[in-house]
C-alpha cells in the first residue's frame, strides 16, 4: 500500500504519518531521512524529528538521493521524509530528478507499506528566481506522480487529516 501525506509547513503531517506507520501491520519500521544538514536550522529540524520518533521502533536510513540504493527490509513499513528534500537533493546536488518516481516504485516493491511525506509549497504567492521556479515545477510534477501512484492521499490541515484519495484510516 502506498500513502502520500501532504500539507503546509508545521501542520502536523510528520506526526500524523508516524501515527499511521504505528497503526499499520509490520514489525520492521524504516525511516528514510532525506534532509541534508547544512546549518543550525536544519540540525534543529533533524533533532526534532529524531526526538519525535524516539521509541517508535524505526531504523533510520540516511538517503539524501538515489532511493533505489536504500537498504529496505522485505515486508517493512517505510516512512519517507520527505519528497521536498529528495527533489532538491536530486536537482541541485548532482543527482537526477527523473529517477525519483522509478525509485519510489522500486522502494514500494520492497516493502509492505510506503508512506511518503511532502509539503505544499505552491500557495505563498511569492516570485522566485528561475532556479527556484524550476525546482517548484519539478516538485509539483513529483508530487503529482506520487499522488497518482498512491492508494491514499491525505492532506493534513491544522493537524486534521483530510482524505483526497482513498480512505482515511482509524488511528
Amino acid at each position: 500500500m502506498i500513502w502520500l501525506v501532504t500539507g503546509g509547513s508545521g501542520c502536523g503531517k510528520s506526526t500524523w504519518a508516524e501515527k499511521l506507520v504505528q497503526s499499520l501491520p509490520g514489525e520492521k519500521r524504516i525511516y528514510i531521512a532525506t534532509m541534508q544538514v547544512y546549518d543550525q536550522e536544519s540540525e534543529k529540524r533533524v533533532q526534532r524529528h529524531r526526538a519525535q520518533r524516539a521509541n517508535l521502533g524505526f531504523r533510520t536510513v540516511e538517503c539524501e538521493k538515489n532511493l533505489s540504493a536504500a537498504q529496505i527490509d522485505a515486508g517493512s513499513v517505510v516512512l519517507l521524509e520527505d519528497l521536498v528534500n529528495l527533489t532538491a537533493n536530486e536537482m541541485f546536488d548532482g543527482g537526477d530528478p527523473n529517477r525519483i518516481i522509478p525509485d519510489l516504485l522500486d522502494v514500494s516493491t520492497r516493502c509492505n507499506h510506503l508512506i511518503m511525506v511532502t509539503n505544499d509549497l505552491f500557495s505563498d504567492g511569492e516570485t522566485y528566481s528561475s532556479s527556484v521556479q524550476e525546482y517548484l515545477r519539478c516538485l509539483a510534477e513529483v508530487n503529482r506522480q506520487a499522488a497518482r501512484l498512491a492508494d491514499h492521499v491525505i492532506e493534513v490541515v491544522y493537524s486534521i487529516p483530510v482524505t483526497l484519495k482513498g480512505e482515511l484510516p482509524c488511528l
